[in-house]
């Protein structure tokens, strides 16, 4: 059965897509169903958001899309190439040149100047990179007068951006981002948020961000909301407060479970966090 997120996007529109994604670990009695038959298309273009409480299998879903973990039944492509029947060389060079991440960790190298991180999996690859592109990054960003700062040097927010460059760099096709402003004050935050925003408006890329917050999900196009390894429902341009009122009907219209009181908690009375 089609999932709300899997239904009547054309082919050509489409960046990721899996149909029948499921993802177990362990065995027998004592297997767990991280993700259950999971049908789901990335529209190519756009902003999509993948929200659920702890355990739901959204960073799961993530990977999976992404290639860094294997499924246990299902397809997965990335555009028009299933990457659920790679070899493990053929997959480590498709996520290299067509797939860019971000983490919450930033994962920044701290003997490498921002530029060098910037342009390492395009150094390791032997490949140059577009000189015009890899400027236009850098100043959307505001990184041009950090490039010779190492990690150590720079602010969270800066540290993120960086991260974000390096994410960009390569011009993939996709970009994952795994809770990209979970280390990041609120003004750093909305900044990293906001830069996402404008690669997919001003640069056209493609991102898929895994978040628990409302205000960061409200940057994005749709966003998906997983619950027991299953996409149970989209909502197409949300707001935080939608965001947030959605969140609150799921968990029985009881706002003291553990997820909704975190996030509750985590936006706190500034209004802020709702902006955008």
């Amino acid at each position: 059965m089609s999932t709300p997120a899997a239904q009547h996007t054309p082919d050509g529109a489409v960046a990721a897509r899996a149909r029948g994604l499921t993802k177990a670990y362990g065995s027998g009695e004592t297997a767990v169903i991280a993700l259950d038959s999971v049908d789901v298309d990335i529209a190519r273009g756009r902003f999509t958001a993948v929200m659920g409480p702890s355990g739901s299998g959204k960073s799961t879903l993530m990977h999976c899309l992404a290639g860094l973990d294997t499924v246990s039944a299902g397809q997965v492509w990335l555009g028009g190439t299933e990457i659920t029947g790679l070899r493990d060389r053929e997959l480590t060079r498709l996520r290299r040149d067509r797939v860019g991440f971000m983490f919450q960790s930033f994962n920044l190298i701290p003997t490498l100047t921002a530029a060098e991180n910037i342009t390492l999996p395009m150094d390791i690859a032997g490949r140059r990179p577009d000189e015009r592109w890899l400027k236009q990054v850098i100043d959307t960003l505001g990184l041009r007068d950090r490039l010779r700062h190492r990690p150590a040097q720079l602010s969270g927010g800066q540290q993120q951006r960086v991260a974000c460059a390096r994410a960009l760099a390569s011009r993939p096709e996709l970009i994952f981002a795994d809770e990209p402003t979970g280390n990041l004050d609120s003004r750093a935050g909305r900044e990293v948020l906001g830069f996402l925003r404008g690669a997919v408006d001003d640069l056209g890329q493609t991102v898929v961000m895994v978040t628990h917050d409302p205000g960061a999900a409200a940057h994005s196009d749709v966003v998906l909301f997983l619950a027991d390894g299953h996409i149970e429902d989209a909502m197409e341009r949300p707001t935080a407060e939608a965001v947030l009122e959605h969140m609150h009907l799921s968990t029985g219209g009881h706002p003291q479970t553990p997820w909704f009181d975190a996030v509750r908690g985590r936006l706190g009375d500034d209004d802020t966090d709702l902006e955008e």
